[in-house]
């Protein structure tokens, strides 16, 4: 640790070695007007974080935290691209590193606090090998570590990568390349909090040795951060958590905690909540009459509003503890699951998966390498051939809200779920289309994202897409209360928001993809982990077996379908570029209108025919051959005569190139006029 005695504000720099490189936080020198604030630096990546709160804006059932995480291109010595030279909306990079932050610290704030807290990261310099999001986030634990918060912190995050089958903490981007896994774990000293991560098909052991390893780290991180707090820290502010009337919560809890027993064991998840809010609206009636002060009774009927909630939430987890859940499956139980494929019949693949009372349309296009996304940030640019989308409509819950474009929640799910089925995406050079997928959820009780995924994996095998293996996924849930705990698989709806985890984990039959992991207490142990992990490895594959069977089709169709474009890939000499092209482009503008195709020439001389119809490819590509093949000595060619001379002929034997048949080869007698 080194005092700051290069600048008139006093500040505290730590550092530690992570893995083989210096991990740097500094607080003190900037934003001194913010709650907290801190500079976190990794090789030549700089995340500065600040933090803020503000009171209580009105009465709210949520916390209300805001992250806001943002990558000033200026960061990597790169200009905005388009017109607009100023950042922003945020990008879909930005948005899930947002939602990585949130995940991470939402759960130790007390309950019961509602202040307005905002914490802002921005990425000021980018050496474009080390990944800024996991700094953000030790960076965001740090500024609320030291601030007057109220946070029960503090957190650290490391990313763990599997190269050679060694582990790597914080991988460069070249490193990452080369990695089986990208892993991305927060957690306090003694538990994980937050798990994130894409594998390729990584078996449960090596992952849970992975978040052993990268646990090591953190610990060291919080380390780091428990000096900064020593020397910089300011004194917590005194939080008193609301006082519930116990008395009428007493009431109630005798009234009706047996009557919502009862009624959570309604068949339909509209059934129950109607079975439940009629015991509410019974009880309202009776104890707060109409003819009482407007204001008084409103107020009131809130507070008894949350306490019902208190109590429905008492009763769902103690029926998880006696192991009865409310649709009346054990603990391991999968729900009911229907696959059908080609729903849509001018798609190019479509599938429908419900499970239980969820249900996900997906549909698969293929395009040409014209199709593929060009992703630009602080990153070096690339171009992505798979994508999925994912879209969760309002009536998917029986709701009503505006449609303004996708989500927070809606990228992130997306997000996972393609994460989930990339690894098994075929190679581009046996199978070169690019590949987008919509999931879009109809219906929703339970893990949208994992039936996304299933509906992924049939809809490209439907489409005809070379899978290296089916994919399917599930998510898991946790109560732990009182030293007792209840693991479950296949989670519904309530089960997720009155549960301790979310644990969502896709893989094939061989191993892990994908797997996400949110927590609503101080975080978990491994050995409960472990026990997750090789639950959800059962039930995966029951689900995988079952959607299988239920679609009637165990491998990829044969066939692409009539709709989607055929392509052909080829490779020319570089030096014939030209001759495929022209001058100003007039002959592949010739060859696309004669043969009815789009070509496309890369600098490589990789040329890609496509064309939607049989044949029409096939014609372009012998026509590009012809305009590129070299004349081979001893070869027969059939040509057309295209000028005539007194010494002889000449015929085109390929595009561009003509041969002369001399006068004497012409005839065996003499020919006096050609």
């Amino acid at each position: 640790m080194s005092e700051g005695d290069n600048s008139s504000l006093p500040y505290t720099r730590v550092e530690r070695s992570i893995g083989n490189k210096v991990l740097s936080i500094e607080c003190g020198r900037y934003a001194r007007q913010a709650a907290g604030a801190a500079m976190v630096q990794l090789g030549e990546t700089v995340v500065f974080v600040a933090v803020a709160s503000g009171p209580r804006p009105g009465h709210l059932d949520f916390f209300p935290l805001t992250v806001d995480y943002r990558e000033k291109t200026s960061a990597a010595g790169k200009f905005p691209g388009g017109f607009r030279k100023r950042e922003g909306a945020p990008s879909m990079e930005e948005i899930l590193s947002c939602r990585i932050i949130d995940r991470s610290i939402r759960p130790l704030f007390p309950d019961g606090y509602s202040d307005e807290v905002s914490v802002y990261s921005i990425i000021l310099s980018a050496d474009q090998e080390n990944e800024p999001d996991v700094l953000a986030l030790v960076g965001a634990s740090t500024a609320l570590s030291v601030s007057q918060i109220p946070f029960m912190g503090p957190i650290a995050a490391v990313r763990v990568g599997l190269v050679n089958d060694e582990f790597i903490a914080n991988p460069t981007l070249s490193e990452l390349q080369e990695s089986k896994l990208n892993l991305v774990v927060a957690g306090t000293r003694d538990n994980i909090t937050m798990v994130e991560s894409a594998a390729k098909e990584v078996s449960e052991e090596t992952i849970l040795d992975a978040l052993e390893f990268g646990h090591e780290a953190i610990k060291q991180i919080i380390g780091a951060i428990d000096e900064l707090v020593e020397k910089q820290g300011k004194e917590k502010t005194e939080f008193e958590i609301p006082v519930l009337d116990e008395e009428l919560l007493g009431e109630m809890r005798d009234k009706l905690l047996g009557q919502i027993k009862e009624k959570l064991h309604t068949p339909g998840k509209f059934a129950r909540k109607d079975a439940i809010r009629a015991v509410f609206d019974e009880y309202i009636g009776q104890k707060f009459p109409e003819d009482m002060d407007p204001d008084e009774r409103a107020t009131a009927v809130r507070e008894a509003k949350d306490l019902f909630e208190k109590l429905k939430k008492e009763a769902i987890r103690a029926g998880i503890l006696a192991r009865e859940r409310e649709d009346g499956r054990g603990l391991e139980d999968i729900r009911e699951i229907n696959a059908d494929l080609a729903i849509l019949p001018r798609t190019h693949g479509s599938a429908c998966f419900t499970r239980g009372e969820t249900q996900a349309v997906v549909t698969t296009t293929l395009g040409t390498p014209a199709d593929e996304q060009r992703v630009d940030g602080l990153k070096p640019e690339y171009k992505k051939k798979f994508m999925l989308h994912y879209n969760f409509p309002a009536f998917s819950v029986g709701e009503s809200w505006p449609n303004r474009g996708p989500k927070r929640r809606e990228i992130g799910h997306g997000a996972l779920a393609e994460k989930a089925l990339e690894p098994v995406i075929p190679d581009p050079d046996k199978f070169p289309y690019t590949i987008r997928i919509i999931s879009d959820i109809l219906e929703s009780n339970g893990s949208s994202s994992m039936a996304s995924v299933c509906g992924g994996t049939l809809a490209m095998m439907d489409a005809g897409v070379p899978i290296r293996q089916p994919v399917a996924g599930i998510a898991m849930g946790l109560v732990v209360e009182d030293g007792e705990v209840r693991i479950l698989s296949d989670i519904l709806g309530s089960e997720d928001h009155n549960g301790d985890m979310d644990f969502k984990v896709a893989g094939t039959q061989f191993g892990i993809t994908a797997l996400q992991m949110d927590i609503k207490i101080a975080g978990i142990s491994t050995d409960i982990l472990k026990e997750a992990l090789e639950q959800a490895r059962e039930g995966r594959r029951e689900i995988l077996r079952r959607m299988l069977i239920s679609c009637g089709l165990r491998a990829p169709r044969p066939e692409l379908s009539k709709y989607a474009p055929r392509l052909i890939r080829i490779k020319i000499d570089v030096e014939k570029i030209g001759a495929v092209i022209g001058p100003g482009g007039k002959i592949i503008r010739r060859l696309q209108e004669e043969t009815d195709t789009n070509i496309e020439v890369e600098d490589d001389g990789t040329v890609t025919v496509s064309a939607v119809g049989e044949g029409k490819a096939e014609k372009a590509v012998e026509m590009i051959e012809a305009l590129t093949a070299e004349v081979e000595m001893g070869k027969i060619y059939e040509g057309r005569v295209v000028s005539i001379r007194d010494f002889g002929a000449f015929i085109e034997i390929l595009p561009g190139k003509d041969g002369l048949c001399h006068v004497s080869e012409w005839d065996t007698s003499y020919i006096k006029d050609m």
